[in-house]
C-alpha cells in the first residue's frame, strides 16, 4: 500500500511522522492545558511550530515577555486556517477535551529544541484574565 496513515488517540501530544526535516505530531487534550490549568509557556529556537485544528476550538496562545510583563495575543482557532508561531516566540494552547491540534514543526524538536518557563502566581492571574475573556 502507498497510501500511509497514521492516528493517535493517547492524551497529549505525539509526533505520529517524522521525516528528514520535519515532523506532524497529533496534540490531544490533556488536563495540563485546561485554560484554568495553564502553568507555563514554551518556545523553538530552532523551528516554527505550525498549528491546525482538526476539531474542537482550541485557543492558541502566543506572549512577548518584557520588563514590564508579558504581552500575550489569543485567537481561537478554527478549522481550515493555518496558525504560525514563529521561532523562538513563546506559546501554549488551552484545550478541552473534544479538542483535537495538529502540529507540524523540525523534526526531532520535542526531544532537542522546547524551552518551558513556568508562569509566577501574578503572571498565571494575569493569562487567566485574558483566557476568561476569549
Amino acid at each position: 500500500m502507498v497510501i500511509e496513515q497514521y492516528y493517535n488517540s493517547d492524551c497529549g501530544y505525539k509526533p505520529i511522522l517524522i521525516r528528514e526535516g520535519f515532523q506532524v505530531g497529533h496534540l490531544n487534550f490533556m488536563p495540563e492545558l485546561r485554560p484554568e490549568a495553564i502553568d507555563r509557556v514554551e518556545r523553538h529556537n530552532q523551528t516554527d511550530e505550525v498549528f491546525f485544528l482538526v476539531k474542537g476550538g482550541a485557543l492558541l496562545i502566543a506572549a512577548v515577555e518584557t520588563p514590564a510583563g508579558w504581552n500575550w495575543e489569543t485567537v481561537r482557532m478554527r478549522p481550515g486556517i493555518t496558525y504560525n508561531i514563529p521561532v523562538a516566540r513563546w506559546h501554549t494552547i488551552a484545550m478541552m477535551p473534544e479538542d483535537l491540534v495538529m502540529i507540524v514543526e523540525k523534526n526531532n524538536t520535542h526531544l532537542h529544541d522546547v524551552e518551558y518557563r513556568k508562569l509566577t502566581g501574578p503572571e498565571r492571574r494575569s493569562l487567566q484574565g485574558i483566557l476568561s475573556q476569549s
